[in-house]
């Protein structure tokens, strides 16, 4: 037997995760919201559902789930079965104040490591526990020292001394990190404009200054990499990685100038999905990000949050195709000819962020490859 499942969650200032758990009706055991697939919906749909009904969150669903499983359903009659859990990460917007459950659970904002040790299946553990890891503390940063490249290609790293004569460092791992915030923030306001979250004005104006703020950072990287002697990484590097991230959030601004541009108010159920992809594409990147202070100790991990969004990226393609598909189909069969192509456009527009935060992806892995 198969259910889905949402992993609500939210991210601090600080880079850290909390997740929200509920309790179980009977057992009151901490659980996460969860139930059968409804008919007529899609799982990551039927997952936000439960999410309402049982703790009153409203979000957005990644339509990529982050894993499966396995608990143990006792029935009332003293059998039981095996229940496979598919998980979907669920973006949170708010808790509402009244839901149909309210009075039958409780709910609760844990940790991650709180969380993970609060349920009792060890699949579910699992997921929690990987679903981010905490972030690197201010003061390990400053301990990292920089590396050279010997005329062999091998990498030592620079004696402090030697550091000690050098101009001071540029910024880059922190404006890398002030850019992921930029592409989280501008995720936000995308899929909040194609959900209906208030003024489509609004989110597009959002969108637009959140991508003035990637461009200003991309600048100061640019700047640093011409006037520092020692960078962290070849300064090739540096310049491509920093150019897909802004790449990712021109694109988010496109995609708000485009939806103003041909006046689109309704969104169809594949443009809202690939929302929910990107909003967790880049929650993704955010992660990865620091951890490139040290890619020797964070290989492994940068590899799984690598591979996370290239699995979101082929995901996209999927409804991407589908969306148009649908489009066209609606066009044929006395649809408006216009509403095909400015949806296709917005479809395309789309499908090109994803593509970006996969090219960050290949950057990263090539940073790994090189520095690991």
């Amino acid at each position: 037997m198969r259910q889905i499942g949402a992993l609500p969650y939210r991210i601090d200032a600080s880079g850290a995760a909390e997740i929200m758990l509920i309790t179980s009706r009977e057992t009151r055991r901490w659980v996460i919201p969860k139930g059968n697939p409804i008919k007529g919906m899609a799982p990551h749909e039927a997952a936000a559902q439960e999410a309402y009904e049982e703790a009153g969150i409203r979000g957005y669903p990644c339509p990529t789930p982050v894993g499966d499983f396995i608990y143990r359903k006792h029935r009332r009659a003293g059998r039981s079965r095996d229940m496979t859990v598919t998980v979907f990460p669920l973006a949170f917007v708010e808790q509402a104040g009244d839901w149909p459950e309210q009075d039958q659970r409780d709910t609760r904002w844990f940790p991650l490591d709180k969380a993970a040790a609060a349920v009792d299946e060890p699949g579910l553990k699992a997921i929690i526990a990987a679903f981010r890891e905490p972030p690197i503390p201010a003061s390990f940063a400053e301990r990292m020292l920089p590396v050279v490249r010997t005329g062999a290609r091998r990498r030592v790293p620079m004696l402090g001394w030697f550091q000690s004569l050098m101009p001071k460092q540029g910024r880059f791992f922190e404006l890398f990190e002030a850019h992921a915030a930029t592409l989280v923030a501008g995720a936000d306001a995308l899929a909040k404009l194609l959900h209906g979250e208030g003024s489509i004005a609004d989110q597009v104006a959002e969108i637009i200054r959140r991508e003035h703020e990637a461009d200003d950072i991309t600048r100061d990287v640019l700047q640093d990499v011409r006037r520092v002697f020692v960078t962290p990484f070849d300064r090739s590097a540096i310049t491509d990685l920093i150019g897909v991230m802004d790449d990712a959030i021109d694109q988010m601004n496109g995609t708000a100038k485009a939806i103003q541009l041909y006046e689109v108010t309704d969104f169809t159920a594949q443009m809202r999905d690939m929302a929910g992809i990107i909003v967790e594409a880049a929650r993704v990147t955010a992660e990865a990000i620091p951890l490139l202070r040290s890619v020797a100790s964070n290989g492994g991990r940068l590899h799984e949050l690598t591979s996370r969004l290239i699995q979101l990226e082929g995901h996209a393609d999927d409804i991407h195709d589908t969306g148009v598909q649908a489009l066209f189909k609606a066009s044929q069969n006395g649809g408006d000819p216009m509403a095909f192509i400015a949806g296709r456009e917005i479809y395309s527009s789309l499908e090109k962020i994803v593509d970006r935060f996969e090219d960050v992806a290949n950057e990263i892995q090539g940073l790994v490859i090189d520095h690991a």
